[in-house]
């Protein structure tokens, strides 16, 4: 069994920063991408930002230059830097880990989500 436990969320004024993390623990052999969705009230759950084991970033073309994801390969976390945060990146952000379990099972787990609420 895996678990992911997120943390960070909040409200912040539109213009200001916040930081998610996600740790995973559990039957975990390897994990390849690592990523954050996220969900607003009424629409489909996106990818914000994605990054895998070698390092490789990619962003949805709305948080470029504004988020910046990175990831910590000995504790199996994820981070989101959220800077410069507007109104309309108000959400649910969920992460997001694919990889193998110890056998060998594909493995594709999500977090238990953390709300995102930026105020005008």
């Amino acid at each position: 069994q895996v678990q992911l436990v997120e943390s960070g969320g909040g409200l912040v004024q539109a213009g200001g920063s916040l930081r998610l993390s996600c740790a995973a623990s559990g039957s975990i052999r390897s994990i390849n991408d690592m990523g954050w969705y996220r969900q607003a009230p009424g629409k489909e759950r996106e990818l914000v930002a994605g990054i895998t084991n070698g390092g490789g970033t990619n962003y949805v073309d709305s948080v470029k230059g504004r988020f910046t994801i990175s990831r910590d390969n000995a504790k199996n976390t994820v981070y989101l830097q959220m800077n410069s945060l507007k109104p309309e990146d108000t959400a649910v952000y969920y992460c997001n880990l694919k990889g193998r379990t110890y056998y060998f099972q594909p493995l594709n787990a999500w977090g238990q989500g953390t709300l995102v609420t930026v105020s005008s």
